[in-house]
């Protein structure tokens, strides 16, 4: 499975100090997606290598309906490169706005800790490949200057 869709109702106890769904549990929910998308895709357990570009676009209120998609965006030789978008909105208006998006990159591992090779996916619609070629720019752009020391 290529993509992952989880829906759920933003709860009082994600409230922080502003009255909004704190951006943590945003980061967790986005986590567990990706986790689910990459799990799907590779058939084994995996581990969240990086997290990266999460942009904040609009707060999640309580009460409002939260889907949070992941799709494989960029397959390496052991990693997942998943895009996971959050998007909330009022269940009575129907009206969904996106509140988050980033990039996470997962790893296939062993019972070990080992990394395992993973299917390689080949994206065919151009909004997939769009996407792919987004992901592999930024994880260019990233190495680049990790190997430029910062």
């Amino acid at each position: 499975m290529s993509s992952i869709v989880l829906r759920f109702l933003a709860e009082p106890n994600t409230v922080n100090f502003g009255g909004k769904v704190h951006g943590g549990t945003v980061m967790k929910w986005i986590d567990e997606a990706g986790y689910a998308c990459a799990t799907s895709w590779s058939k084994r357990y995996c581990v969240t290598v990086s997290v990266g570009s999460i942009r904040f676009h609009h707060p999640i209120m309580i009460g409002d309906l939260v889907e949070v998609e992941a799709k494989l965006a960029f397959t390496g030789r052991t990693s997942m490169n998943i895009a996971v978008e959050v998007r909330s909105g009022d269940m009575k208006s129907g009206q969904m706005v996106k509140t988050t998006e980033c990039l996470i990159v997962f790893v296939s591992v062993d019972s070990h800790g080992r990394p395992m090779t993973v299917q390689g996916w080949n994206p065919e619609t151009p909004g997939d490949i769009a996407l792919a070629q987004r992901a592999k720019a930024y994880l260019d752009a990233a190495r680049a200057a990790e190997a430029a020391g910062g």
